[in-house]
């Protein structure tokens, strides 16, 4: 399930090989050797990051690779060696680093490893603060990069020709839990927001951006000489409404006139409609809407607007798209912006699969045993099973972490009690970190999801309904709330089979031990243990169980998975 589309330059690197220098018209991008009868799990895109320095792709089996824009095009692309799972990347003008699921950072480039720049070194472990390592969030900027803990604290590494790192042709914008705006760095024309009587080209340290729009500050990304903002306020009907907001040169900001504080974009464009994403590139901005409407102003030279032209364009216009695959599913699209190419692709989330399954088991409502009311008297109801584990309890705490829980909710609008319950469900504290910080105490945060279940399907003492698989005179318990959440197929497949009471299902008879614990471990994680040896017999195997299943349609895919490992 997987869709990239792309426009701009083609030249360094070539990205599609048949195809001009210059794309001005956004098309369908495939790897080389991708086809048309390749299961379309192979290739599930997370993320891409574009800038100067090369081209990044992450998959969402933690995996990524990359095109380095002044390379051979013969050594494009080329895999990025990092042994721990990638959640994130970024790239600079010069640089590049990646997030890995440890909250690690492994970072290259001429600022941040002179002697080999093609080589990444962990930059996390250069925090004095042992206690302060874990990163939870990574962007780059030209030549610098910058890094958030889990403890809310920021670092930054690499130069500081502009004043970019705050210490003493980029600026950087800095926010807090309290929506309070910080910016350093070039400010020329006036892309910091500081207002029109701020006349220094640099700004030395984090100096606070006044006259901030109302509402909530979603997100703030820079270009060279221009920053985009994005707001969320309520509309008349209390439904949240998010509009576009831009400073700096008149070439670059949408406007076709210099502006020295953050400016909401007015155009009929945006009229009866909502912003899903946006992606501000070197000199150029996109933007998708929930009407699938790509809207664009900018720099253009190189058909990165995807007009289908060269020609600047001052002030918004709307960008003709090919069909989309999932345009159902818009929210689900992202975009990303280079420096001279733009790509618009279909992530359906920033979580795990398995996160994914238990944000939706959250919807189902049959497995709902417990009720938290809102501050406006709304209901949402839980699951007691995952909130008992997902939470931090022990025998030796009295106060009952749940009812702390209830408590929180109370005082929370329907809107924050379902980010809060996503949170929960998915270990994402970005999502809204001053609601996380507010419920981190009695979140089991350090825990990983797939722990978590893997400690729901230990405990022999739960009372909870299990499904009994029996294979050759030994048997295996499967908690069936863990099971039925795994996808449509399991609830359809073990609802049909388990006819009795005894919750018992014999159909697993026809795998090997061996092949059945791969499928076990593979339920509650998504992942296939390093130290398991795949043969060819397994994989034909397990593709007979797959194919009589139809397990296919599940996420990351279980035959994608050994293939991968066993080529590998």
């Amino acid at each position: 399930m997987n869709e990239i589309i792309f426009f701009g330059q083609n030249k360094e690197p070539k990205l599609i090989q048949n195809e001009s220098n210059k794309i001005t018209k956004p098309i369908q991008f495939k790897f080389e050797n991708e086809n048309e009868n390749e299961n379309e799990n192979e290739k599930q895109i997370k993320q891409i990051s574009s800038a100067d320095f090369s081209i990044i792709f992450l998959f969402k089996n933690g995996k990524a690779i990359e095109y380095l824009n002044k390379n051979d095009s013969k050594q494009n692309p080329s895999k990025i060696q990092i042994k721990e799972n990638i959640q994130k990347v970024t790239v600079g003008y010069f640089n590049e680093a990646v997030l890995t699921i440890e909250g690690n950072v492994f970072a290259k480039g001429e600022n941040i490893n002179p002697n080999n720049p093609n080589e990444f070194i962990n930059i996390s472990s250069l925090i004095e603060d042992k206690n302060d390592r874990v990163i939870q969030d990574i962007v780059s900027r030209a030549k610098s990069i910058y890094l958030l803990t889990s403890n809310q604290n920021a670092y930054g590494i690499g130069s500081n020709e502009f004043c970019q790192l705050g210490n003493s042709s980029v600026n950087v914008f800095l926010l807090n839990l309290n929506q309070e705006l910080f910016g350093c760095g070039h400010n020329e024309y006036g892309q910091l927001g500081l207002g029109e009587s701020i006349k220094e080209t640099k700004i030395h340290k984090l100096t606070k951006i006044q006259n901030i729009p109302k509402g909530k500050i979603i997100d703030i990304q820079c270009g060279s000489w221009h920053s985009i903002m994005l707001i969320e306020n309520e509309d008349e009907n209390q439904n949240p409404k998010r509009k576009i907001y831009s400073c700096g040169d008149y070439r670059f900001n949408g406007f076709g006139k210099d502006t020295y504080e953050f400016t909401e974009i007015k155009s009929s464009l945006f009229e009866n409609d909502d912003i899903i994403d946006f992606s501000v590139g070197t000199f150029h901005t996109l933007i998708l809407t929930s009407k699938e409407k790509l809207i664009g102003f900018g720099y253009n030279d190189d058909g990165q607007l995807g007009t289908g032209d060269t020609k600047y364009q001052l002030i918004p216009i709307q960008i003709e798209l090919p069909k989309l695959r999932f345009n159902e599913n818009i929210s689900n699209y992202h975009i990303s912006c280079g420096f001279n190419n733009s790509f618009l692709y279909y992530s359906p989330s920033s979580f795990s699969n398995l996160e994914e399954d238990l944000i939706k088991l959250f919807e189902r409502k049959e497995f709902c045993n417990i009720l938290f009311k809102t501050e406006n008297g709304e209901i949402i109801e839980a699951h007691k099973l995952i909130l008992k584990y997902r939470l931090n309890q022990n025998q030796n705490q009295n106060q009952n972490q749940i009812e702390k829980l209830q408590e929180i909710i109370s005082k929370k609008s329907i809107k924050e009690s379902n980010q809060i319950f996503e949170m929960i469900y998915s270990n994402n504290s970005k999502i809204n970190p001053k609601l996380y910080y507010e419920i981190k105490e009695i979140i089991n945060s350090n825990e990983k999801i797939e722990e978590t279940i893997k400690r729901i399907y230990l405990n022999e003492n739960e009372n909870e309904k299990d499904f009994i698989i029996e294979r050759k005179e030994k048997q295996y318990k499967f908690p069936k709330l863990i099971l039925i959440m795994r996808s449509e197929l399991y609830r359809g497949m073990f609802l049909s089979v388990t006819k009795d009471t005894s919750n018992k299902v014999t159909d697993y008879s026809e795998l090997s031990n061996k092949s059945f614990q791969i499928f076990e471990y593979w339920i509650y994680s998504n992942q296939i243990k390093d130290e398991i040896q795949i043969t060819q017999e397994i994989i034909d195997e397990i593709q007979i169980g797959i194919d009589y299943f139809q397990l296919n349609q599940t996420n990351p895919n279980l035959f994608d998975l050994l293939i991968n490992k066993f080529n590998n």
